[in-house]
């Protein structure tokens, strides 16, 4: 069993930034894939980007390209999320997830441990 809990959420106004953090436990870490996905109000849950159990791959959604950095620190067993020039589309509730078996993949349904979620609001 792997838990994941996210932090660094919170208020911004627009083009401001944000770090978030996914802190897991267990011995394996190193070895997953990690994800972060977003869900806004009345809107399904969204890839926004992963990166591979090296952390020498990773991908984004277009919508953040060039905006946001995901990376990992194995020693830590930490994912970061680094949010840059954000935008009050980008307010949603953010989530980490660990996929066992799948790199890098976008496909939510390939990821099996999620975290709670923090919610980031990004004012105009």
């Amino acid at each position: 069993q792997v838990q994941l809990v996210e932090s660094g959420g919170g208020l911004v106004q627009a083009g401001g930034s944000l770090r978030l953090s996914c802190a897991a436990s267990g011995r394996f870490f190193s070895r997953y894939g990690m994800g972060w996905f977003r869900q806004a109000p009345g809107k399904e849950r969204e890839f926004v980007s992963a990166i591979s159990w090296s952390g020498g791959n990773t991908v984004y959604v277009d919508s953040v390209k060039g905006r946001f950095t995901i990376s990992r620190d194995n020693a830590k067993n930490t994912v970061y999320l680094q949010m840059n020039s954000l935008k009050p589309e980008d307010t949603a509730v953010y989530y980490c997830a660990a996929s066992i078996y799948s790199d890098y993949v976008k496909n939510r349904e390939f990821y099996d441990y999620w975290g709670q979620g923090t919610q980031v609001t990004v004012s105009s």
